[in-house]
């Protein structure tokens, strides 16, 4: 009985009243999109131009404000490709890894600082736009594109030699390596922005003054180690997609 009481209390929650994939969706044409991620999207990427614009607007040789957070910025993401990519590789890539690691860092402390479920919608509730599976999947697709580019364009058609290099048994494998690096980069980003904010979410429900605030710090630095990772991997396949094992043993007989 005293566990049936439980069970009533616990689904008279309002926790238990969501309703789970439920969302704003906006209809383009013959397309049905999640309306809640592309305004968080948005405000993200607005934040990102805002910042960039005041740290440009009045350049001093003495940087400061804005200006010296943005080149500490610029300087950390640089060297996160060139220790990736090397130092005759980076240079082109610091843009796009730059863009990855700063949209990704942004979205995930905005799920942590910003209180999104205090704007009502028709329908579905705001949240980080990492918080959704579909933004991380795009990312890894665009990594995907990225270092299929960059091994192309850098080894030309050898570039598919890898595949059954050292020996043509490899093929499936092989394959099978090129769909399971964007899942796994997606569903990693993803899952971890999931489950910290569904923690801190309960424990603001269970707990609400004082146990929430060292998690949701926890959750501030987790959500940067996720950004670093992602662009961190993003840089590792880019460098390994340049490189081929023919150019390797030839480096190493020069």
């Amino acid at each position: 009985m005293e566990m049936l009481n439980v069970l009533n209390a616990w689904n008279a929650l309002p926790l238990a009243e969501l309703e789970v994939g439920k969302h704003l969706y906006w209809h383009i044409g013959n397309l049905k999109v999640h309306g809640q991620v592309f305004l968080t999207s948005w405000i993200v990427i607005g934040l990102l131009l805002v910042a960039s614009i005041a740290a440009t607007r009045n350049i001093q040789r003495v940087p400061s404000g804005m200006q010296n957070f943005m080149e500490y910025a610029f300087e950390f993401v640089r060297d996160l490709a060139k220790n990736q990519l090397g130092e005759k590789e980076y240079r082109p890539w610091v843009p796009f890894i730059g863009t990855l690691f700063l949209f990704i860092f942004v979205s995930n402390w905005s799920g942590a600082l910003v209180p999104w479920k205090l704007i009502k919608l028709p329908e579905g509730e705001l949240a980080a736009p990492t918080n959704d599976i579909n933004t991380t999947v795009a990312l890894a697709l665009l990594t995907s594109l990225a270092y299929f580019y960059a091994g192309f364009s850098r080894r030309g058609l050898g570039y598919f030699k890898k595949y059954i290099e050292p020996t043509p048994i490899l093929l499936p494998i092989a394959i099978l390596e090129d769909f399971t690096k964007p899942l796994s980069l997606s569903f990693r980003l993803f899952g971890n922005i999931l489950a910290d904010e569904l923690v801190v979410a309960v424990l603001v429900l269970l707990v609400p003054l004082f146990v929430p605030l060292p998690v949701m710090l926890l959750g501030l630095f987790t959500s940067a180690i996720q950004a670093l990772v992602f662009a961190t991997l993003a840089g590792a396949y880019i460098h390994e997609a340049m490189e081929g094992h023919g150019e390797e043993h030839h480096e190493e007989h020069s």
